[in-house]
């Protein structure tokens, strides 16, 4: 399961799926678009997919986990019923502090070890609630803040004023960004959709993602 402050998510996933895999099943479920840099702490172990500029990650042998990532699985982390581990998505050096700067940290709990349906594709979500906040929003503080700030009244008025004047000037960066918010005002998890991407992904259609 992950969280974050205005959603959370529960998903079925197999004992051989790799870290690679767990992370993208993650971003799918959680529904954001995989611009940023991540890692998962096991065990007090870092684990993830090398990036440009991020985290190099490596075992014991000191060999990247770039190409391990696709190797590693949660069967091999001896993970028990219960037991939690963090993944944190979005984070850079912080100019000002010259330190690391985690814009969300999610916790995964392993609620139980089940025998898997052999007529089931996985993964699967079979629970959340809550919408996903947008990417580049400023973490938990800046979220909260712009969520706060943001009033349906506004958007009334704009689209009342456009009526009026019969002129629909709003620019696709303005619409996207429109859309964006009231999706946040609605606050819906559609499980649905969430699970449309997780079978292209499971199926191997990920371009269509």
């Amino acid at each position: 399961m992950a969280s974050a402050p205005c959603g959370r998510r529960r998903i079925l996933v197999k004992s051989d799926t790799t870290i690679k895999d767990l992370h993208y099943t993650i971003q799918l479920a959680m529904g954001w678009e995989d611009i940023h840099l991540h890692h998962f702490i096991i065990h007090g172990k870092y684990y993830g997919i090398t990036q440009p500029g991020g985290t190099i990650f490596s075992d014991a042998a000191k060999q990247p986990l770039r190409e391990r990532a696709c190797e590693v699985k949660l069967s091999s982390l001896g993970l028990r019923e219960k037991e939690k581990f963090l993944y944190e998505y979005d984070f850079s050096i912080c100019p000002f502090m010259g330190a690391w700067r985690y814009w969300w940290r999610h916790q995964i709990r392993l609620e139980a070890i089940l025998t898997p349906d052999p007529n089931q594709t996985y993964p699967i979500c079979t629970g959340g609630k809550g919408v996903c906040p947008p990417e580049n929003c400023g973490g938990p503080w800046g979220f909260m803040k712009a969520r706060e700030e943001f009033f349906i009244g506004d958007v009334l008025e704009r689209f009342a004023q456009m009526l009026e004047n019969k002129k629909f000037d709003m620019s696709r960066e303005e619409a996207s960004e429109l859309l964006t918010w009231l999706s946040v005002y609605q606050n819906r998890f559609d499980r649905q959709k969430v699970n449309q991407n997780l079978l292209k992904y499971a199926t191997g259609d990920r371009e269509s993602l």
